[in-house]
C-alpha cells in the first residue's frame, strides 16, 4: 500500500493535459481520501479561458489556501457590490507564491497562463450554494462569460 504521493513535473504536466482537453479547461487531483475528509487537499490545473463564477463560501470554517506551483494565476477579491478590492497576481517561483481567503469574501480565481495550484480547505466537499455565487457576475452559461472573462483579465 503507498502511504504518499509525490508532487511532480509530470503529474502537473499531465493536469495541465487533462485540462486543456476537458471542455471546462480545469482538472483537479485530489489528495484526501474522499469528499467527507475533514481536510482537503488538491492540485487544480486551470488554462486560460476557464471561468471561476466570482463566489464565497458562507461556512466560517471555508478558509481557502492557494499555493502556486506552475504558470500565473490570477486571484480578484470583490466587495460586496462587485467592485474589485483587491488583485494578487501569483507566479510560481515569483514573489507572491500564495494567498489565503478567509471565509465570507467574494473570489474568483483565473488563469493568466496555464497554471497548477495546490489547494488547502476544510472538508467536507459542499458544492458552492446559489446563494454563494456573486448575483453581479454571469452564471457560466450565460452569454456575458467571454466579455466578464475579459474584464477580469484586464485587471492584471
Amino acid at each position: 500500500m503507498t502511504t504518499y504521493s509525490v508532487i511532480n513535473q509530470d503529474l502537473l504536466s499531465g493536469l495541465l493535459a487533462e485540462a486543456a482537453d476537458n471542455p471546462r479547461l480545469r482538472k483537479n487531483r485530489n489528495f484526501h481520501p474522499s469528499d467527507d475528509a475533514a481536510c482537503h487537499r488538491l492540485a487544480n490545473a486551470l488554462q486560460p479561458g476557464t471561468y471561476v463564477h466570482p463566489h464565497r463560501h458562507m461556512d466560517p470554517n471555508k478558509a481557502e489556501t492557494m499555493i502556486i506551483l506552475q504558470g500565473e494565476l490570477g486571484v480578484l477579491i470583490f466587495a460586496e457590490d462587485g467592485q474589485v478590492i483587491a488583485r494578487h497576481h501569483l507566479v510560481a517561483g515569483g514573489e507572491n507564491v500564495g494567498i489565503n481567503i478567509e471565509a465570507g469574501a467574494y473570489h474568483s480565481v483565473l488563469a493568466l497562463t496555464p497554471c497548477v495550484f495546490f489547494e488547502a480547505k476544510a472538508g467536507p466537499y459542499v458544492p458552492v450554494a446559489a446563494n454563494e455565487l456573486a448575483p453581479w457576475a454571469p452564471a457560466a452559461n450565460d452569454d456575458n462569460v467571454a466579455a466578464y472573462l475579459d474584464w477580469m483579465v484586464s485587471q492584471f
